[in-house]
């Protein structure tokens, strides 16, 4: 847990000739430790550990640091938010700029489209000689396309939670107060943009209503207008997520290559169908789990998600058995391949996978924020590695 405090004079270090008076000051805890983040560009002499009291106690184990960056998360006494230390700050370097935009991307998402996108367009290929430069230039119309519109759908979402990520994300860029709100609304449209622009160009009709429909829901998630910020209500903002990673990504790019790339008439294989189902349940899971780290925020600002209103304990261990569920049916259709290098790829794969997230399932703590926010991007690393299974299934 954090603490925020605001002190007039707080320490003094005479050895290492700092003095810090009237600064607002954050504590941390780091593996037991309670440390002290300022935002002062003074610097000690020594690295001296400065040891002081809090509150009336003695802490022996109070270590004073400087931030590396200016903006990042300054603690406010009055309101006990993080907020940005100064609005007109901007990056001081390149690499904080890729740093910043890096985070603003939401990475897991974008590895998770990449993914997606590669596995169900090779869910296509019948010969070999489909294996082309064509193809290729068909992934990569659909992969930049779709990654566009996906940064504007997480930055959106960002836009609009602002006061909740303070809370359960602080360390994203508009929280912080490394972008401000008119950078962040200058980068979800002009990514809109160039997404409608690139699909319309590619001539792609199964492309382009992809990223029309997923704008629309993505949209329609998290903006705060009158019938709209579906998130609000846990079953809605779960279809939502289940219509753009499961049914959206499957059946759109898989359509973008089978009749676009390859000019052939619309086919719904056993793979296709396959992907399409159990992506569904994935991406209920992955619906429902994402709401588990942020119970906190979610409680403050009126967010009526699954696990406000069923407990954290219940909600994570639905997920883990609907993605078992998921796995031994995976197990089931993989058995039933004609082909033994199919079957022997997707049973071994998705045992492996079922056993992996049991025994880390059972050994989450879930009294601790961090270990699930571990976990929940360990569930998106097995949404990776179906999509690298998904293509041996035949």
């Amino acid at each position: 847990m954090e603490s925020l405090l605001s002190s007039s004079s707080l320490v003094s270090a005479a050895g290492g000739g700092l003095c810090l008076r009237k600064q607002n000051l954050k504590i941390l805890s780091l593996s037991g430790n309670r440390v002290l983040r300022c935002n002062v560009v003074a610097k000690p002499k020594s690295r001296t550990n400065l040891v002081t009291r809090l509150d009336g106690q003695e802490s022996s184990s109070l270590f004073l640091l400087c931030s590396r960056h200016k903006t990042r998360f300054q603690a406010n006494a009055t309101t006990g938010q993080p907020e940005a230390f100064d609005p007109k700050s901007k990056p001081n370097s390149f690499r904080d700029s890729l740093d910043a935009f890096y985070r603003f991307s939401r990475p897991h998402t974008v590895i998770g489209t990449v993914l997606s996108i590669l596995s169900v367009s090779f869910l296509a290929v019948e010969k070999v000689s489909d294996i082309s430069p064509l193809l290729f230039t068909g992934i990569l119309e659909a992969v930049v396309a779709a990654l566009m519109m996906n940064i504007y759908i997480v930055g959106l979402n960002q836009l609009s939670d602002v006061e909740i990520d303070k809370v359960n994300k602080p360390y994203l860029p508009l929280a912080s107060g490394e972008y401000s709100v008119k950078t962040g609304i200058a980068i979800v449209a002009s990514f809109s943009i160039m997404s409608f622009w690139l699909g319309w160009i590619v001539g792609s009709w199964p492309l382009f209503w992809a990223l029309f429909v997923s704008f629309i829901l993505g949209t329609a998630y998290s903006i705060n207008l009158p019938l709209l910020r579906w998130k609000r209500f846990a079953l809605v903002a779960a279809m939502c997520i289940l219509a753009v990673r499961a049914i959206i990504v499957q059946i759109a790019f898989y359509l973008h290559i089978q009749t676009h790339v390859f000019g052939r008439p619309v086919m719904f294989t056993r793979p296709l169908i396959f992907a399409t189902a159990f992506m569904s349940f994935f991406s209920v899971v992955i619906a429902l789990f994402k709401d588990i780290p942020d119970i906190e925020g979610d409680k403050i600002f009126g967010i009526r998600s699954f696990s406000v209103t069923l407990g954290q304990e219940r909600v994570f261990w639905t997920c883990v058995s609907l993605l078992q569920m998921a796995y031994a049916v995976a197990i089931l259709v993989g058995a039933t391949s004609p082909f033994i290098w199919s079957k022997v790829i997707s049973v071994v794969g998705h045992v492996i996978l079922a056993t992996t997230l049991w025994t880390r399932a059972k050994s989450v703590d879930l009294s601790s924020k961090t270990e699930i926010t571990s976990c929940y991007m360990f569930i998106w690393k097995l949404f990776y590695a179906e999509y690298l299974l998904l293509p041996f299934l035949k």
